[in-house]
């Protein structure tokens, strides 16, 4: 089974950069769905976006951890590990 080795750069009270994806906002695009970086709190789109601002923030500062911040999601995705996961 496949498991996050980065789980040392988890802060899970890291505040949202915001209501919405920052890039989208600033360039007046839209989003399909939105990701938090456990990192840093930057909200990003989905990959499902136009934009994949989330994938893109993930690939310019190295943060590895993502998080649904759909409201009634609370999954996790590590992309350098490529894994989904809950934090309990």
């Amino acid at each position: 089974m496949a498991t996050c080795t980065h789980l040392d750069q988890i802060d899970l009270d890291v505040e949202p950069s915001g209501s919405g994806c920052v890039e989208c906002l600033a360039e007046g695009g839209r989003w399909v769905h939105l990701r938090r970086c456990l990192t840093c709190g930057h909200v990003g789109c989905c990959d499902s976006s136009p934009g994949l601002h989330a994938s893109a923030h993930a690939g310019a500062t190295q943060h590895p951890v993502i998080q649904s911040a759909e409201p009634g999601e609370d999954w996790c995705y590590c992309y350098p590990d490529d894994v989904m996961f809950e934090v309990r």
